[in-house]
């Protein structure tokens, strides 16, 4: 196209026209009315990602593996064929070996919680529906991922579903500043709410404005309603700063979540929530604190003008005008001048 005034024209209506749509996606929220739109095109291009993605993956059958294990128990011997080509291929490749350590620690946290989950991969990262924080995930409605469902990795809360296509979902992170979370403290119940706030830490607002919080509290998923768009028990952070009230009815927090949302790559859906809340089962374990040194006892003895050594109960444990006698193994055992001088 020649570069005339009607191209440029043309141009800037195009681009006018794409800020419009994004301000009413944003402001429409659920009820978005491109949400039709968004959801075709993750039908259309969430094959090409996930073709893209299986194509470079060394590790995807793997993971795939275990995302549908549930549904193919008559595959079991196929599957430790396959683990077992997987870690020949594995070999000493740092980075296959951390996503094989993430998956690992994921599993071990969603028996602990009793989640029912579902493995994916993270393949890849923007805001191609409107969001500032958002990944896509190689599972979709063929593995069971509905919209509004609880995304959680190793560490702890990643996020949650929002639009779901045939093999891909998006999931909006838990560091979006759209992004709310109900919380609870750990042993004192406290609840809040928790908003992303990009790459600072989480703003949580508690509903008790005088509620004790203290650097270091932990804080998890207090759940929602039929366990949507969050089930419960979920680790999300600790926190790090606590602001003054200042007299308003609730008070702000700021929680470090325990998610590095720039670092993703294997999470879990969890597609079947606890049959009872895990409450604060699944918050990794508080290190220990270091055992305080134990004082050395020291002993204070005086000598009185005759030469006995008295202690300080008044007890006289010696003379320093006695002369060491033989011990019955016929060593001689120290003079009182020994004593006083290994006391001091």
């Amino acid at each position: 196209m020649r570069d005339t005034r009607e191209s440029r024209l043309l141009l800037v209506l195009l681009i006018a026209i794409a800020f419009a749509l994004i301000t009413v996606d944003i402001r429409g929220g659920e009820a978005s009315p491109v949400d039709g739109a968004r959801q075709a095109a993750a039908t259309v291009f969430g094959p090409v990602e996930n073709g893209v993605a299986s194509a470079v993956d060394p590790v995807g059958n793997a993971i795939g593996a275990v995302r549908a294990s549930g549904t193919r128990h008559d595959k079991i011997a196929a599957l430790e064929k396959q683990n077992a080509e997987l870690k020949a291929k594995l070999g000493s490749d740092d980075r296959n070996r951390s996503r094989v350590r993430q998956l690992d620690e994921m599993l071990k946290k969603s028996a602990t919680g009793q989640y029912g989950i579902k493995a994916a991969e993270v393949i890849a990262i923007g805001a191609a529906q409107g969001f500032s924080w958002t990944v896509t995930i190689d599972a979709g409605t063929k593995d069971g991922v509905k919209r509004d469902m609880t995304v959680l990795n190793g560490d702890g809360l990643v996020g949650r579903v929002t639009t779901v296509g045939p093999e891909t979902a998006t999931v909006l992170l838990a560091n979006d500043p759209d992004f709310t979370v109900g919380t609870r403290m750990e042993s004192t119940d406290e609840l809040g709410f928790a908003t992303g706030q990009g790459s600072r830490p989480l703003a949580v607002q508690f509903l008790n404005g005088k509620a004790k919080v203290r650097k270091g509290d932990r804080l998890v998923t207090f759940g929602s309603s039929k366990d949507k768009p969050f089930v419960p028990g979920v680790p999300v952070g600790e926190v790090v700063r606590v602001d003054p009230s200042g007299g308003d009815l609730t008070r702000t927090v700021y929680v470090r979540p325990y998610v590095g949302f720039t670092k993703l790559d294997i999470v879990g859906i969890v597609v079947q929530a606890p049959r009872e809340d895990p409450r604060d089962m699944v918050l990794p374990k508080k290190p220990k604190a270091p055992a305080k040194p134990k004082p050395t006892p020291t002993v204070t003895v005086t000598i009185s003008p005759n030469g006995d050594i008295v202690d300080t109960e008044g007890n006289v444990v010696g003379n320093i005008h006695e002369s060491p006698s033989p011990s019955p193994s016929g060593n001689a055992t120290p003079n009182a001048d020994n004593a006083v001088n290994e006391q001091r």
